[in-house]
């Protein structure tokens, strides 16, 4: 809590300093137009200086009302923060460390259903069971959001115990995960999966979980990342506000060091976000013998690291190691942007981006190295028909499920209830409508594939105060 009203006053500190530039700025205006007044009785020219300086002064009423709104917004936020943290006594956690049971699931590992056909990781020609303890490191921007739902099903499907954030949809990013953040927790508790946002904390996460428990996570190319991160998160990273011009990335990536401050407000966002989301320094020397070592951490520390890029595949490897049946991975793309918000990505600033995030392409490197031994051991084949196969089975429910069969914007949704959360001040996201006449079969497991995080994790119980909070504001003052 104190750090995050620590990073509040900052915030409200450079937000501020903006309000004393532009009310400087405001006072010229009324200067200006009580000497231009006088000057017109006497004249009617209007002199072109005059002309410039109005245009200017009219670009600064955006800035001045998006000031003051985030001021508005933060100082709510945070006041709600602290009322909650003298409402709601702290968490007591114990010293002494409760042991974690094997397995947490919510029914005998004997009752486990087999799974239908055999993995790579069991004997030949027996069935394995399905495995139930999953730890899913969420990463940004690397279609994480997709996974989650997939997860959410399967819990859901298997009556399994979720550990979820308290308050919010993460726990309380960026700061690191700790155990007392979990909704409800109690020393001893075991949980089957945890899969929400954090900046990770594997001791922290590995007191949760049962010994048998399958960690994963999912990366992007660090390029296509940056480019996303950058458009995303752009309007609550104040050392983007100055960059002027329409192509705002190549301008950043021309000089970042000119508009990059390691310890400014949210800059995680602009730099190596995948090893800081690992819970590592991402301003770190990236040539420096402790980022190999941290790779080589990572490697030890996750069975399975997929690739956005190859994402179909990821969910093969995923449904192989997990022992699930291929209706577990089936899935609709969730929050995809428009393409007209999406940077081009000429192969200079493709370059200047993978150099600007050299620590991430040393970590995308070294695990798409490590992929392709996975596919290779799965049987190049058996993986082509598999991909093949999902993708089939994905078109089907496409045509079950989506009205149109596409994606809409947003403005274009029908229900509140599938509208997804949108970047701020933008509605670039978009979502989808369901169909009017859906079997009864299908229609249950169709909703559930295009509910949104937020509002999947409502219906789950997850307690979303602040979240919820943010959002009224944010109508509010519509953003």
């Amino acid at each position: 809590m104190e750090e995050f009203l620590d990073r509040s006053r900052h915030f409200i500190l450079q937000v501020q300093h903006a309000e004393e530039s532009e009310r400087a700025v405001q006072n010229r205006e009324e200067n200006w137009h009580h000497v231009t007044s006088r000057r017109r009785k006497r004249r009617t020219h209007v002199p072109p200086m005059q002309i410039e300086v109005t245009a200017m002064l009219q670009k600064q009423q955006h800035w001045r009302s998006m000031c003051k709104g985030l001021v508005l917004g933060t100082v709510l936020t945070s006041f709600m923060l602290l009322l909650y943290s003298y409402v709601i006594p702290p968490l007591q956690v114990s010293m002494m460390e409760i042991p974690i049971p094997y397995s947490c699931s919510s029914y005998p590992a004997q009752a486990r259903v087999p799974g239908v056909a055999n993995s790579t990781h069991s004997p030949p020609g027996q069935g394995c069971l399905p495995k139930l303890d999953i730890m899913f490191m969420k990463t940004h921007k690397t279609a994480s959001s997709t996974i989650l739902n997939i997860l959410f099903r399967f819990g859901e499907k298997h009556r399994l115990k979720f550990a979820f954030p308290n308050g919010r949809n993460d726990f309380y990013y960026p700061s690191y995960f700790e155990r007392s953040q979990v909704q409800d927790y109690q020393p001893g508790m075991c949980f089957n999966i945890i899969c929400n946002h954090m900046r990770f904390h594997y001791q922290e996460v590995r007191k949760l979980l049962p010994a048998d428990t399958i960690f994963l996570t999912v990366l992007r190319d660090p390029a296509y990342l940056f480019e996303s991160s950058f458009h995303y998160f752009g309007r609550i990273i104040p050392l983007t506000w100055k960059l002027q011009g329409e192509d705002k990335l190549a301008e950043f990536l021309r000089d970042p060091w000119h508009y990059y401050d390691p310890n400014g407000f949210n800059a995680h966002y602009l730099q190596n976000l995948l090893f800081f989301d690992l819970g590592y320094d991402n301003n770190m020397n990236a040539n420096s013998p402790l980022v190999d070592q941290y790779i080589q951490e990572i490697d030890q520390h996750f069975h399975l690291v997929m690739l956005l890029e190859y994402f179909d595949e990821s969910l093969v490897l995923l449904k192989d190691l997990l022992c699930w049946e291929l209706e577990d991975i089936l899935y609709f793309k969730l929050n995809a942007r428009k393409d007209s918000t999406v940077s081009k990505m000429t192969g200079e600033l493709y370059e200047k981006a993978t150099y600007w995030n050299l620590i991430d392409a040393k970590l995308y490197r070294y695990f798409n190295t490590t992929f392709w031994r996975k596919v290779e051991a799965y049987g190049w084949e058996r993986m082509a028909r598999d991909v093949a196969e999902l993708h089939r089975e994905n078109e089907k429910m496409k045509s079950i499920c989506i009205d149109g069969g596409r994606p809409v914007d947003a403005n274009a949704i029908q229900e509140s209830s599938m509208q997804p959360w949108q970047p701020l001040g933008q509605k670039s996201i978009l979502g989808y409508n369901l169909k009017k006449k859906i079997n009864k079969k299908h229609r249950k497991l169709c909703r559930k594939m295009l509910t949104p995080e937020i509002q999947y994790l409502t219906d789950l119980g997850v307690n979303l105060w602040i979240t919820k909070l943010w959002s009224h504001v944010r109508e509010f003052l519509k953003w």
